[in-house]
């Protein structure tokens, strides 16, 4: 059976640390209580569990595949799709009155955790088209709405983002994309997308790409950009098909991982005859599809988190059942060997996965609460704290989700590369994810180039004082009055740091400030989730003399072990970071091309 998810450390996330049930105090989501919630998450884990694992392994060994006409992937993942659709989850975000569940954001990506795990390319298919489905029901007209909404959220029609180009990559302002307007109102769009995932396959009737382009005349730049809906097939407006769109699949590229995904190159306009629908106002399609980019920047987060989860659990449970060699204490060759669990370097590699992956979900389940706060509480500070942490929650568990990863296929040792084993193809898929929705680079860049200085610095100083009061709140305990200490150690210097590389920018030493800002988001990530471990330690502790099991007691035990892990062996690098910033590293920076 597979190990998707330890249920306890969900439980513990929605209900202990981010209180999910007071949620239900807004009023928009009043109708719920933690029935209705636990109600969706047993729902998931079933149909993650029944459709979406047993076939995680065959997607990645069937790609789909092109034979010059059209795209076929394997039965089993439109059969996924399918339960998916069925289950509501497509439209659980929206209301009632939508056909949705009014469903808090909060539990649709702890839903979301269990297909993320399960197997995250055939996931990707309903992840892609809640996203677009979302910007058309934020930004479209209402005949827009009308047309494709009903039909994503029921699963006959699927969709996708078609942002990057063959030439351009991620700077979406040289896009060269055209879209001409013709005399009934749409336009013509004309252009190549590349790396587009989900833009074909056999899984659904119609699928709705989002596509960004310049309209003739529009000023070069992110500016002129403007964003259509342009359907797979011409779509009526009662729903119903007309004529093949002229959207051409140019080829299926052949990824490392999320094999079971297509991932496409698309011609639009060949035949100069391929119609798009603008949403919104033109020249504003950047920031409408920055709605639907943000939203994937957390999921991605999310996925990256749930695949090394993945890894850890298996690992885990291997290290458990795996007899092999005996302590060091133990002399006699005649003696039964123990499970490498018992080994002090097994157990480094297992606690380091678990820091890595519980605090990933930990930190995405927190910018999910905080959604929740902005949209449907209408507190404007949460999403000036969301839009500052989006960098952290898309970048931290991209670097380290694939790290928890490589010590899975370690403590298998042998068995860890080849494909009998699960962690071998998690560790491909999970490798995609410092890639997917932008790099680490260019989120490091958007965190200290530009977030940190919005709102006169609001966002920073709206997370310092989340901090503080969790560490107000751990000190008074005395088990982890020293273990706050030596985090607030660690926090002195990230804000000593901070403060010197935006006095540098204000004087305009750019080049200089910016050029080791990966080192600054991987130390801001550390100061976040080992924030949000001292906060899980808080509410564990709380929580110990309460159990009622010694099973209850050795979960909270082990929260507690993996905060001290956390804070004692990964946030002292914060130091050897702080010090390549704070003198503004050069070694980087002076490297001549020619010098390689």
């Amino acid at each position: 059976m597979a190990h998707l998810m330890n249920n306890k450390d969900l439980e513990f996330l929605l209900y202990q640390v981010f209180e999910a049930e007071k949620l239900t105090d807004i009023a928009h989501y009043q109708d719920h209580d933690r029935t209705t919630f636990d109600g969706i998450l047993n729902t998931a884990e079933r149909i993650a569990t029944d459709y979406f694992e047993p076939h995680n392994a065959k997607a990645d060994e069937h790609e789909p595949q092109f034979d010059g006409e059209k795209v076929t992937t394997i039965a089993e993942v439109k059969d996924a799709w399918q339960h998916f659709a069925n289950s509501g989850l497509l439209s659980a975000r929206h209301s009632f009155e939508d056909g949705g569940m009014q469903l808090p954001a909060l539990i649709h990506m702890a839903a979301n955790t269990y297909f993320m795990s399960a197997n995250p390319s055939t996931a990707g298919y309903p992840f892609l088209t809640t996203a677009a489905a979302n910007v058309i029901h934020a930004f479209g007209t209402a005949e827009q709405k009308a047309t494709f909404l009903p039909h994503m959220f029921s699963g006959r029609f699927s969709g996708t983002m078609a942002l990057t180009e063959p030439d351009v990559g991620s700077s979406l302002g040289d896009l060269n994309t055209k879209a001409s307007p013709a005399d009934d109102g749409s336009y013509r769009i004309k252009g190549q997308k590349m790396f587009i995932s989900g833009g074909d396959q056999d899984i659904t009737e119609n699928i709705v790409h989002l596509v960004l382009a310049r309209i003739e005349g529009a000023d070069k730049g992110v500016k002129g950009i403007s964003l259509f809906i342009v359907p797979k097939f011409i779509t009526n407006p009662d729903g119903s098909l007309a004529n093949r769109n002229d959207v051409q699949l140019a080829g299926l590229l052949h990824k490392m991982g999320y094999r079971g995904t297509t991932s496409t190159v698309l011609s639009f306009g060949e035949k100069d005859s391929c119609v798009g629908y603008l949403i919104g106002e033109a020249g504003k399609g950047l920031m409408y599809m920055f709605k639907m980019m943000n939203e994937a920047r957390i999921g991605v987060g999310l996925g990256a988190a749930m695949i090394g989860y993945r890894g850890y659990l298996e690992s885990l449970d291997y290290a458990r059942n795996r007899p092999q060699g005996r302590k060091p204490t133990e002399k006699d060759p005649l003696s039964k060997p123990v499970n490498i669990v018992e080994h002090a370097d097994v157990r480094r590699m297992l606690l380091a996965q678990k820091s890595y992956v519980e605090g990933s979900l930990a930190v995405c389940l927190l910018a999910a609460r905080l959604v929740d706060e902005q949209e449907a509480g209408g507190n404007e500070d949460s999403g000036i704290l969301l839009d500052l942490l989006t960098p952290v929650v898309k970048s931290f568990p991209s670097y380290y989700g694939p790290r928890a990863n490589d010590l899975a296929i370690q403590v298998l040792g042998g068995s860890g590369y080849i494909r009998e084993y699960p962690v071998e193809q998690c560790y491909r898929d999970n490798r995609l994810n410092p890639i997917h929705e932008g790099t680490h680079g260019i989120q490091s860049l958007d965190l200290l180039g530009r977030k940190l200085w919005q709102h006169n610095g609001k966002g920073l100083k709206l997370l310092m004082a989340r901090i503080h009061a969790t560490l107000a709140s751990a000190a008074q305990k005395e088990e982890l009055a020293g273990l706050v200490g030596e985090y607030q150690t660690q926090l002195k210097t990230v804000q000593e740091t901070t403060l010197l590389l935006g006095g540098a920018l204000q004087k305009g030493q750019v080049d200089e400030a910016l050029s080791n800002a990966a080192l600054y988001l991987d130390m801001m990530g550390k100061a976040v989730i080992g924030w949000l471990w001292i906060e899980m330690a808080d509410k564990a502790l709380t929580a110990f003399g309460q159990a009622d099991s010694a099973d209850d007691q050795a979960f909270l035990a082990g929260k507690l072990q993996a905060a001290q892990y956390f804070v004692r062996w990964e946030m002292p690098e914060i130091q050897h970071q702080a010090r390549l910033l704070q003198s503004f590293d050069r070694t980087c920076l002076d490297m001549k091309n020619d010098w390689f």
